[in-house]
């Protein structure tokens, strides 16, 4: 079976697992866009925070964004790009931003955008509590990261009549979307679209590509990325301490 059949089978199975039709913008989106090519090695895009999401959960972030053709859109919490591509299929690949605070997985979401004919979408490497104030207002923002409450300046660079959808909550998290007043700025709490499970934000230092401190955690990690070991099974040859007295 080829991958276009697969994937308009998967399509349908959204549409039956989440009890609702899909709007045809998102379902030409999530049928074009070759979630294969996104995947993550180490995870198998089921566990929690996984950066590979699942085209399920994708779907459910992209219809409570709602997002139109040429809304300007930010994304905060890149992973590996997956979102991000469908989302440049709606409103097209100019008006997609996104940044992570992990500059790993900014270089991982630049080469699979690239790699998928996506490469106008913007990705960089930033603390997402901030945002992306240089390329605001927002007409869309969505959030792949936990908060308890929408950060400031994310409310700050939402356009007025915007959205921001984020996964709020600790460990019980519900996917809520907040809709900016036209007239006087407020935000309000317009819906709720079920349980997620995301990892939280994280400030800087939190990100697992971060510098460690502790010299020898961090060469035992670089030995074991490397897949490092020693000739004699050990970090170190054996020696002979008689013979050299």
């Amino acid at each position: 079976m080829d991958r276009e059949t697969l994937r308009a089978d998967m399509v349908d199975g959204l549409e039956y697992s989440l009890d609702q039709p899909l709007d045809p913008i998102l379902v030409d989106a999530l049928q074009t866009v070759p979630h294969h090519e996104f995947t993550e090695p180490e995870t198998d895009g089921d566990s929690p925070g996984s950066r590979s999401l699942q085209p399920q959960l994708v779907a459910r972030l992209l219809l409570a964004l709602d997002a139109e053709p040429d809304h300007e859109t930010l994304i905060v919490g890149a992973g590996v790009g997956y979102t991000a591509a469908a989302l440049a299929e709606i409103v097209g690949g100019r008006h997609v931003h996104a940044i992570d605070i992990d500059r790993q997985l900014v270089s991982v979401a630049r080469q699979n955008l690239q790699s998928t004919g996506y490469d106008e979408v913007l990705v960089d490497r930033r603390d997402g509590a901030t945002g992306l104030p240089e390329y605001a207002p927002f007409d869309r923002i969505l959030l792949e990261c936990a908060v308890v409450e929408p950060p400031r300046a994310l409310v700050d660079q939402l356009a007025p009549g915007g959205r921001l959808v984020v996964p709020r909550g600790t460990t019980s998290q519900t996917l809520v979307a907040f809709d900016r007043d036209h007239d006087n700025g407020a935000i309000q709490e317009t819906g709720q679209f079920g349980a997620v499970r995301f990892r939280p934000m994280l400030v800087d230092g939190e990100q697992a590509s971060s510098p460690v401190r502790n010299r020898t955690e961090r060469e035992d990690t670089e030995f074991d990325q490397q897949g490092y070991f020693a000739p004699a099974g050990w970090e170190y040859e054996w020696l002979d301490w008689d013979e050299r007295l």
